[in-house]
């Protein structure tokens, strides 16, 4: 009886780390999900709301973990996506808080979510106004755009946003070999509504090259 006890109680602390691991994915699962649903799925009104609801939550994720740079990459994407539904001026302090968070991560691992952090981070030097209104830069987008082709070659996002960026400079040709390589990426069976929300976009792109 003595022997089964202590049995169970150091299962009970192997186990531990296991279980907080599984909780933490699981947390960062629901974050994905939730942003994926707001961000295709959710009315065009309730999507501002939506997204500070979803930043509180992914906040609460960064206190729980404050050394892993997976929930700052999340916040960062949430709240970039969250000022493109405000739009307007009002976005300006959304978009450099979600550059303060992506650097964060970077500081913490770079290559943390396949890279993500440079997708991210790229994506608003390239959409964000340049000065004095913001922190735009052509040049520091393109650098981590590439880096992030260099972390995750194949990822849909990857190739999607330095596509994205190329047309936005101007050159359709190269944007439509990175939109159709985005199109290859290989599914990712954790995250379908996400998928299926990019090739959308991405389809949509590749018509207006068309056209």
């Amino acid at each position: 009886m003595k022997y089964s006890l202590i049995f169970g109680i150091l299962l009970l602390v192997l186990m531990a780390p296991v279980r907080a691991a599984q909780n933490f994915e699981q947390r960062l699962l629901d974050l994905q999900h939730q942003w994926a649903t707001i961000n295709y799925e959710t009315p065009e009104a309730q999507r501002e709301d939506a997204f500070a609801g979803l930043a509180q939550q992914a906040e609460g994720l960064i206190q729980a973990y404050p050394q892993r740079p997976e929930p700052l990459v999340w916040k960062g994407i949430i709240v970039s996506t969250w000022a493109g539904a405000r739009g307007g001026l009002g976005a300006l302090k959304l978009v450099k808080e979600a550059k303060s968070l992506l650097e964060q991560s970077l500081e913490l691992d770079p290559d943390a979510l396949s890279g993500s952090a440079y997708t991210s981070l790229g994506s608003l030097y390239y959409q964000v106004p340049g000065w004095p209104l913001g922190f735009g830069d052509d040049e520091q987008a393109e650098r981590l755009l590439k880096q992030a082709l260099k972390v995750n070659p194949d990822g849909i996002d990857s190739n999607y946003f330095y596509a994205d960026y190329c047309l936005d400079q101007g050159d359709a040709d190269q944007a439509r070999i990175y939109f159709e390589k985005a199109l290859q990426a290989p599914p990712r069976p954790e995250r379908p509504l996400a998928d299926a929300g990019r090739r959308q976009e991405i389809l949509a792109k590749l018509n207006s090259i068309k056209k």
